[in-house]
């Protein structure tokens, strides 16, 4: 296992530069740029704006002016938001992000392992079917529409909760909508994987001889069958992690969240290449952090896991 870790960290590095050479390039061949607009910039401004944000210099240069910066930890100005670097615009909305994320795995995790264990338990009966139904649902309908129908129902005809905004966690009814939003189908998809571990590992002899020895039922299913059952979803939850986070643009879209994932998507369509790129190495390392302590965790709940190079 250390000998695996290891690995993984050296690896890391080489991921993301790969990550970040793509998109530079990609994000600067892309038609348009950041200074396009209807209205026609005057040519001097735009030649001086050009020569500002080197833009005016071959690709490679600009990359290399990019990864001078980049070592030194500054992810450089915005092209879009005046006298702002993306350092601060990323440190002033990530935090909304995370905590949004945080929320929706939390609701999808709660959600998600009960309706598993649930079926499982109850295998081929109306709660089995009632629970699978509802997933398949979860899993077919994209944020998009579960947003808005949840915005009708709670905020627009019972007003119970916030339609869109946010105000931080003094308000965390702000929050409900959109963490339900997000998490929803990802409980469906962990009580799927869930119903079917559990159902594999109650078929197991260890199982079958805890219970034949009198053990009480919530002993056999949560210190003996649980362990086992939840590796499917151990190793869904790297993805699903770095999914919720990345994901998490649209519903802030939606309930006009001023989160990083807003900010990804006006970048794009700005053509404000430095904070594409600034969100693009967030999410990379995101990803790349998610998805090893996924790993690491199946590890300890399965010894019998051997990793190449442990």
């Amino acid at each position: 296992m250390p000998g695996y870790v290891v690995s993984r960290l050296l690896q890391a590095p080489v991921v993301l530069f790969v990550l970040v050479t793509i998109t530079f390039f990609m994000v600067r061949l892309a038609p348009g740029g950041p200074f396009a607009s209807e209205r026609r910039l005057d040519p001097v401004i735009e030649k001086a704006l050009h020569e500002k944000f080197h833009l005016d210099k071959p690709l490679p240069e600009q990359y290399g002016y990019f990864l001078a910066d980049l070592l030194k930890g500054d992810l450089g100005p915005s092209f879009k938001h005046r006298n702002q670097s993306v350092n601060q615009i990323i440190a002033a909305t990530l935090p909304q992000s995370i905590v949004l994320g945080g929320i929706a795995i939390t609701v999808a995790l709660s959600i998600g392992l009960a309706a598993g264990v649930v079926s499982a338990l109850k295998h081929n009966t109306s709660w089995d079917y009632t629970a699978m139904t509802a997933a398949v649902v979860g899993i077919s309908l994209p944020t998009f529409v579960i947003g808005p129908l949840l915005q009708l129902q709670f905020a627009v005809y019972w007003t119970w909760l916030p339609l869109a905004g946010y105000e931080g966690m003094g308000r965390p009814s702000y929050l409900v909508l959109p963490a339900v939003t997000l998490g929803l189908p990802f409980a469906a998809r962990i009580a799927r994987l869930m119903r079917a571990g559990m159902l594999d590992v109650l078929q197991q002899d260890f199982v079958r001889t805890a219970r034949a020895r009198g053990m009480p039922e919530y002993i056999v299913v949560f210190r003996h069958a649980f362990r086992g059952g939840i590796l499917p979803v151990v190793s869904y939850l790297g993805p699903a992690f770095t999914q919720i986070l990345t994901g998490s643009l649209v519903v802030e879209k939606i309930f006009q969240i001023p989160g990083l994932g807003r900010e990804f998507v006006e970048a794009a369509l700005n053509r404000d290449y430095t904070l594409v790129m600034g969100t693009v190495i967030v999410y990379g390392v995101f990803v790349v952090g998610f998805n090893l302590a996924a790993d690491i965790a199946y590890g300890i709940l399965d010894p019998r896991v051997q990793y190449e190079g442990a």
